[in-house]
């Protein structure tokens, strides 16, 4: 693909079109929260023909939604109900596209070994040779920065050459490291180029991990404590950048220039913060104030935290620190920064807003102009 034509199709974003060259791909998990994201960013570069797929058995649009509504209506999308654990329905899906998006959502299944090994390794193995068999292009797999992380020691300032650990920190992490790797094996067989994106701490409006526990904290009786040192840094990563990191993988392998065959990728908002600073910044976002600030932290508070609430706070406390930015392979910066992620989060969830029962006030952070780098090609957004 030509520095012009890339230059063409992240032009589109920013209002322009591109009719003269269409491609037609398929977003697997594409009603999830990565997904949903993906859906809408490829609808409005205007080059793409957009199959979502799922399993629900229809994609249940919220009136939000008016792009994704108006892109079924005029046939530049498609819904298709598929289960990963069923390769008909995946070949179904899949033929005659050209790329394939891999976001496989875990929200509404069953939390036991069998489910998740069936869902994300045979579910991994379903796609790839669906891939195959469908003479697929492109195979971008939606993977995880935890895949390297053993929950044991703090990672720090690495890059992607750091091997897997010799054990995970749970299950499911686990299992990603596993469908990461048949990704990754498959590539450049049958013609098949693919690569994986391992995005850290992802979060944005109709997130369902992050932001849900962050909020149930806030309106507890624990929301007062900090435990341990509270010094824990972290990589956020805006849930547009990992949209816009997954077009960027595909220019990517559709380039002679600059390849990302066969590669991962860390990708975060190169802003890593203390989860004691990035915590209060959402929940004031929220309308939350904070009611304890770092010199007033009593270690010794541990004991006090219930089970549950140690859990919840530990596991964020506990994913890897300070992963190493992309920078090479295929030229992804982030395109928003941390404060326009979190204002938007703000502008999304205004209703669900609650102040320890009075409503808060609606308050915006400025927007802010940061740079797209694609493939070489700087484009502004947050207009």
């Amino acid at each position: 693909m030509s520095l012009n034509q890339i230059n063409s199709n992240m032009a589109t974003e920013n209002g322009g079109s591109n009719s003269d060259v269409l491609k037609t791909c398929l977003v697997l998990g594409g009603r999830g929260f990565i997904g949903r994201v993906l859906v809408e960013r490829l609808l409005k570069l205007g080059n793409w023909v957009v199959r979502v797929a799922d399993y629900t058995e229809s994609p249940q649009l919220e009136p939000s939604e008016l792009l994704l509504s108006d892109a079924f209506s005029s046939a530049r999308a498609s819904y298709f109900h598929v289960d990963v654990r069923n390769k008909p329905q995946i070949i179904k899906a899949m033929e005659g596209v050209s790329v394939v998006f891999y976001t496989e959502s875990m929200a509404s299944f069953p939390r036991d070994f069998f489910s998740y090994y069936t869902i994300i390794v045979q579910g991994a193995k379903n796609v790839i040779k669906a891939c195959r068999e469908c003479k697929v292009k492109h195979l971008i797999y939606n993977s995880s920065a935890d895949v390297v992380f053993d929950g044991s020691r703090n990672i720090c300032n690495v890059d992607e050459s750091l091997p897997y650990p010799n054990q995970f920190e749970n299950m499911v992490t686990d299992l990603k490291s596993q469908a990461e790797a048949l990704v990754l094996f498959a590539n450049k067989v049958d013609g098949l180029l693919t690569c994986a994106l391992r995005p850290c701490n992802v979060f944005g409006p109709r997130d369902n991990q992050l932001m849900p526990s962050l909020i149930n904290m806030a309106n507890s009786s624990w929301a007062k404590f900090i435990i341990g040192s509270s010094e824990n840094m972290l990589d956020f990563t805006y849930v547009d950048n990992v949209a816009h990191a997954h077009i960027c993988a595909e220019e990517s392998l559709s380039s002679q220039m600059v390849s990302a065959s066969g590669k991962v990728f860390f990708i975060t908002n190169l802003e890593p913060m203390k989860v004691r600073d990035f915590v209060p910044l959402v929940l004031e976002s929220f309308g939350y104030q904070s009611i304890i600030t770092a010199e007033a932290v009593n270690p010794k508070t541990y004991p006090l935290a219930d089970a549950q609430l140690t859990i919840t706070i530990l596991d964020l406390i506990q994913q890897a620190a300070n992963y190493k930015q992309l920078k090479k392979g295929f030229g992804f910066s982030s395109a928003l920064l941390l404060p326009t992620g979190i204002a938007a989060v703000d502008a999304a969830s205004a209703e669900k807003r609650t102040c320890l029962g009075r409503a808060a006030p609606c308050r915006r952070a400025p927007r802010v102009r940061a740079p797209i780098r694609a493939a070489g090609v700087a484009a502004a957004v947050g207009r």
